[in-house]
């Protein structure tokens, strides 16, 4: 490896076993070799990476991200070895950081670690289950698994399922506030939303006479950032939700939940895809991912 490649090295393990002695011994150096390296770093880079202490080192928020970064260009060095060392594809290995909303990770994406995993054992899965909107980039995230339109350029994706959105609620909810009968009804019910998209809520809805659409705004007392949480309450009977069908239909069929307000549903249809960085030459464990959601879901 060339000189940024090596002192990488010697920084992450230095960082991962917070010791210089401890990465020396690693990597066959002395311990006032190992602070060397990273102090030549830290003056390359103008910034400090390590608080050294008398026992132990702590790495600051600089450190903490270049340490991120540093394992991911190291791990893609190894790959490019590899693939040109064999002559074909590389083994899939290495950190793969997954975001993944709750839903639809508590849903599909859990019940299919154990299986990717046996299939492609030299990875390790660094899974975040989150409704945020996140940079895929500023958080350093390997693939993201969302829904709706892809409005970043420099991302590609790869569709997993597209999800119509039904407003259900529990058959306690509507014994006890009635069954609204059209979108106009809905001014008399608790309409619970997601607090991450913005502080008012619109439902859309299709006219069954006409065929137009409009937007009602709607009202509640309980905004939650997540589905699963939107979806429990529901089924509490605190009020209605509008939920992706992917989610709740388990719940309908087992009459937990009942959809309302059908005739009038908009018929919208969000794409759930696997988001990842555009480039071209993809990691292979981020392949072997989303060619394994595409396979199984």
């Amino acid at each position: 490896m060339d000189n940024t490649a090596g002192e990488m090295e010697v920084f992450v393990h230095a960082a991962r076993l917070q010791s210089f002695s401890a990465a020396g011994r690693v990597l066959r150096m002395s311990p006032s070799a190992v602070s060397k390296l990273v102090t030549r770093l830290e003056e390359r880079l103008k910034t400090r990476l390590v608080v050294r202490t008398t026992r132990s080192l702590q790495l600051t928020p600089e450190g903490e991200i270049y340490l991120e970064r540093a394992q991911r260009i190291l791990e893609d060095i190894r790959e490019a070895e590899q693939v040109v060392s064999t002559g074909g594809e590389a083994t899939p290995r290495g950190r793969l950081r997954v975001s993944v909303s709750v839903a639809f990770g508590v849903r599909y994406i859990v019940p299919l670690v154990p299986e990717f995993l046996a299939r492609y054992p030299d990875v390790t899965l660094d899974l975040s289950l989150t409704d945020g909107i996140i940079d895929i980039v500023e958080e350093r995230a390997d693939v993201a698994i969302r829904s709706g339109d892809l409005r970043d350029t420099a991302l590609k994706a790869r569709r997993l399922m597209d999800s119509r959105r039904i407003i259900v609620a529990s058959p306690s909810y509507l014994a006890r506030m009635g069954t609204p009968r059209n979108p106009a009804d809905l001014d008399r019910q608790n309409c619970m939303t997601f607090n991450f998209r913005r502080t008012w809520e619109e439902w859309p809805f299709r006219d069954p006479a006409t065929g137009q659409t409009f937007s009602k705004v709607v009202n509640g007392n309980v905004e939650a950032n997540n589905g699963p949480t939107v979806r429990n309450l529901c089924m509490a009977g605190v009020g209605l939700a509008r939920i992706g069908v992917f989610h709740v239909q388990p719940d309908i069929d087992a009459g937990l939940l009942v959809p309302v307000l059908e005739p009038f549903n908009a018929g919208d249809i969000e794409q759930i895809n696997a988001v990842y960085p555009g480039h071209p030459h993809l990691a292979s464990r981020i392949r072997a991912l989303i060619d394994f959601l595409v396979e199984k879901i």
